[in-house]
């Protein structure tokens, strides 16, 4: 079995290739390749789905007067994996697919009938513009639009990633972190009353300006409680209004030579005018 593996074979010095004898094949020879499926099909005689990728030993051969600008058109044999009938299809050149001649159906498929579409289009805009020279200048006009447009939107796509390109993910990560480390601290922090702006708002609402308190003590001796430092905050109590004074009701009385005053209030006592005669007054009090 050693000779089987030899890369090298010995190779006589007066052989002559040329006198080797060829055998010719025949024009319809069948060679055995394996291979997968190009398409989904559908088995005519059972109805079993075939799937694409399928792999199967088939037969293939040239087929004969058929080819599209000098490229061959090959065929297919192989058979159903359950039925076993013989199923047939060939390249397609034109449209680099295949196409199922006999024994099954290809599957629907959208995008073929798209593409399908685009050729029609393609097809009938040669056939106007092979006529007419504007109707090409203008179709010319309408790409070039087309493309510039394209473009533009494509340079503006770059400008924009380009900016995006630019920015530091680690800066916005840490910038990110340090904020909801911040909000994380000021939600563990205690609730604040009124902020300054709200203390300067209610002292200027309830406290006009030039309004001082003044502060009460509780000592009958007065101002023993209020301290040194702010003795000289207090505001001095108001004055009451002096109330005009009642006159007095005085009449003199006489008797036996003496003369005696009589006041109606509760009034100090009052000196009565001296007699006349050089006798001493008598102060009676009401």
């Amino acid at each position: 079995m050693g000779e089987r593996k030899v890369l090298n074979k010995y190779i006589p010095p007066d052989f002559d290739p040329a006198a080797v004898p060829r055998r010719k094949k025949p024009k319809d020879q069948q060679i055995v390749v394996r291979m997968m499926l190009p398409m989904s099909i559908r088995c005519n005689t059972c109805g079993n789905y075939i799937y694409k990728g399928t792999k199967f030993n088939c037969r293939k051969e040239d087929a004969e007067g058929e080819d599209y600008l000098g490229i061959r058109v090959f065929r297919f044999y192989f058979k159903c994996t359950r039925c076993s009938a013989e199923l047939a299809m060939k390249t397609d050149p034109k449209h680099s697919d295949y196409i199922m001649e006999a024994g099954a159906t290809r599957n629907f498929e959208p995008w073929r009938e798209k593409d399908a579409e685009q050729d029609i289009a393609k097809a009938q805009r040669e056939a106007d513009e092979a006529g007419d020279a504007m109707k090409a200048l203008e179709n010319r006009t309408l790409d070039s639009k087309r493309e510039m447009d394209i473009l533009s939107a494509l340079d503006e796509m770059k400008a924009l990633n380009s900016r995006h390109a630019t920015v530091n993910y680690d800066d916005v990560l840490d910038v990110l972190s340090k904020r909801k480390a911040e909000e994380e601290e000021a939600a563990k922090e205690p609730a604040v009353g009124l902020t300054e702006e709200d203390e300067a708002v209610v002292r200027a609402v309830f406290k006009p300006e030039g309004f001082v308190r003044r502060i009460e003590d509780d000592d009958k001796d007065g101002g023993a409680g209020v301290p040194a430092h702010a003795a000289s905050l207090v505001e001095p109590a108001a004055k009451k209004p002096k109330l005009p004074e009642k006159p007095e009701a005085s009449f003199g009385i006489k008797k036996r030579g003496v003369k005696f005053a009589v006041k109606v209030n509760k009034a100090p006592a009052a000196v009565a005018p001296p007699p006349s005669k050089g006798k001493a007054p008598v102060v009676v009090s009401a």
